[in-house]
């Protein structure tokens, strides 16, 4: 619920604001297209397995789940993998040359992002790798247990966490870290705070905001790519049930965090919601304490 709503809040901001979106600021939308795609397409099927003990459907169904997890997961990864260079070339670049990156080039980059993920996702259906079932038996991934015995699964698993997860990762901190230093080095420059432009206190506050977007990804995946990575090497029945259901949810809990983020460091997101609970007439009313007066106060939902 927490990821539909917030998501949503972040495409019909977008939607309204079309005409002013910046080139980068697009990375945040394909972000949240992504976070809502996994919550429509798998979390109701998890869900309800969980209320059945287990799996609902048939291979099919367990593939399609695994499918989706893994398209949206890769194409979630390479997305803040973009903006974070993207951010860093910003950084880094005069303003007449980080107006070239156009958005024609940020939807060039995003659609190789996303046929990169269909690619990988679509691999395992041809042979190379497999989908199977979690060890806790209630949602679907790639079958990380029966990659120890096969050159073929195992070749994939490499291949995968080194060109999905851990090159981007890298690539992510190498960019922030580059940032951080070009920021560094610009406030030692100007010894009064006071004289430092508005122009780069928001760069630094967009920074700041692209970061804390990758440190919730990462530190949501880590603890599950822990579990799988273990499950290559060893047998899943080493690990308890509830050691490798609880990475999971954490990992899925990723796509709900950006729009908390986004409020908290966006004044014309913050704005917009407002403009948006004054359209759908969202209200809540409570007691003052001191003269028991109902006074009318705008809820702020979720998004």
């Amino acid at each position: 619920i927490l990821t539909i709503l917030g998501n949503s809040a972040v495409l019909a901001t977008a939607v309204k604001r079309s005409s002013l979106l910046k080139s980068p600021e697009l990375f945040t939308v394909n972000l949240a297209v992504a976070d809502i795609g996994m919550a429509i397409s798998m979390y109701p099927l998890a869900i309800a397995s969980a209320w059945n003990h287990a799996w609902l459907g048939g291979d099919a169904s367990c593939i399609y789940y695994a499918l989706m997890g893994f398209l949206f997961g890769v194409c979630s990864m390479m997305t803040l993998c973009a903006m974070a260079v993207i951010r860093f070339l910003v950084t880094n670049s005069s303003k007449s040359n980080s107006n070239k990156i156009t958005k024609n080039t940020v939807f060039i980059l995003i659609a190789f992002i996303w046929l990169y993920s269909l690619l990988w996702a679509i691999l395992p259906l041809v042979g190379w790798g497999y989908y199977g079932p979690e060890p806790f038996g209630i949602s679907c991934t790639i079958a990380w247990s029966k990659f120890h015995n096969s050159f073929n699964g195992f070749s994939f698993i490499l291949s995968m966490f080194l060109l999905c997860t851990v090159l981007p990762a890298l690539t992510i901190v190498a960019c922030y870290l580059g940032i951080a230093w070009k920021v560094h080095k610009a406030y030692q420059e100007i010894q009064n705070i006071d004289r430092i432009p508005n122009a780069a206190k928001l760069e630094k506050k967009l920074t700041l905001m692209a970061v804390l977007i990758s440190v919730g990804f990462l530190s949501s995946w880590t603890p599950y790519a822990a579990a799988s990575f273990w499950s290559i090497f060893n047998s899943s029945a080493s690990l308890q049930p509830i050691v490798t259901l609880l990475p999971c949810l954490f990992a899925k809990s990723s796509t709900a965090y950006n729009p908390f983020i986004y409020y908290v460091f966006s004044k014309t997101f913050r704005c917009e919601i407002k403009k948006l609970q004054c359209c759908c007439g969202w209200r809540v009313h409570y007691f003052s304490s001191d003269n028991s007066v109902e006074i009318p106060v705008s809820m702020m939902w979720s998004g």
